[in-house]
Formats: structure tokens, C-alpha cells, sequence
């Protein structure tokens, strides 16, 4: 019998580990781990707004906050005093609503009149009561109170000119100086 010579078997050919597919998944895969682990810069709070001290106004002192020279932007509605710069647009110089700032708008905001008329002429003078307002017009001017309420600090009354005095005495008393 005539032997047949075993011979082993082919190898099998063994596929090179390092492939373009093998180096673009292993360079994900460092992205990935390199992302993750990375350090993350410190979270940085916002700045709390710079404290305001609440203030008694007269219509000359409300006057210069107008936006202008760079002062803040404040208008009165119904005796409060609202800081209204973050809507600068709007109220400061410029704005559509500009003839209210350092003023009391009061009267305008009721009517829906943006003109100069509806300001007090008199600063040193008594406040506009509103008293000859209708219905109507005073609800216009509670919505946009609550509305100022809701989005604007608050940061003082507005009196009459010789009544200054007296309202921060009450207020130091403790007591209330009322709407």
C-alpha cells in the first residue's frame, strides 16, 4: 500500500488586526472615553442684581431716571415706583414709551395715550389723583400695574413734593405708608 503522505491541513489565513475600519472605530472609541472623562469647567452662578434700596420719590426726584446719562430706567404707576430698565427698548430713550420714563405714567397707561399731554406739567404740584378716570380706563390701569408687578422690581413710592419727609418717617416707624 502505497502511503499517501498526510499533510496537515491550510492554515488559515489570519486577517490583519490593524484595518482602516479597526483604527477609525478605536479612534470613536477614544473620542468617546476622552469626552466623557475629560474635566468639566466650574459651573459659574449668574450675578445676583445689585441690592435696591427702596426710596420715597417727588416727581423732581423720579425725573433724572430716565435712562439717560447713564441712570437707571424707573416709572410711577399708581404711587409704586418700578425699575423698568431691563425693557430699556421700551421705556428709555428712544422707545415708544420713552415719555414715561421718570415719570408717572399713570395717567397715559389708563387713557392708552403715549402722548406728552397726559404727564403732569407741574412737577412741584399736587399728584394726579385720577379721580375723573372711568371704570374702564382705571381697569386698564390695574392690568398694567399687575403687569409692571410681575416683571419689574419695585423700588420706591412716589409723593407729593413736602410729603418725602413724612413717608420715610413712617416707614422707619415701621408703619405703612399704604398704596
Amino acid at each position: 500500500m502505497a502511503e499517501n503522505p498526510v499533510s496537515p491541513p491550510p492554515a488559515a489565513e489570519a486577517a490583519p488586526a490593524i484595518t482602516p475600519i479597526n483604527l477609525i472605530l478605536l479612534s470613536l472609541f477614544a473620542i468617546l472615553v476622552y469626552l466623557r472623562l475629560r474635566p468639566k469647567p466650574p459651573m459659574t452662578l449668574p450675578k445676583a442684581p445689585a441690592p435696591v434700596v427702596f426710596q420715597t420719590f417727588t416727581p423732581p426726584t423720579l425725573l433724572p431716571y430716565n435712562g439717560t446719562n447713564g441712570q437707571p430706567v424707573y416709572l410711577a404707576v399708581r404711587g409704586r415706583v418700578f425699575d423698568v430698565s431691563p425693557g430699556r427698548n421700551f421705556y428709555g430713550p428712544g422707545g415708544p414709551y420713552a415719555n414715561f420714563a421718570g415719570r408717572d405714567a399713570s395717567r397715559g397707561l389708563a387713557c392708552g395715550s403715549f402722548d406728552e399731554d397726559m404727564l403732569t406739567g407741574d412737577l412741584e404740584g399736587p399728584l394726579d389723583t385720577l379721580k375723573d378716570l372711568g371704570e374702564e380706563e382705571m381697569e386698564a390701569l390695574r392690568g398694567w400695574e399687575e403687569r409692571f408687578s410681575e416683571k419689574y422690581l419695585v423700588v420706591g413710592r412716589l409723593v407729593p413734593v413736602g410729603s418725602e419727609k413724612v413717608a420715610e418717617g413712617a416707614r422707619e416707624g415701621g408703619e405703612s405708608i399704604g398704596p
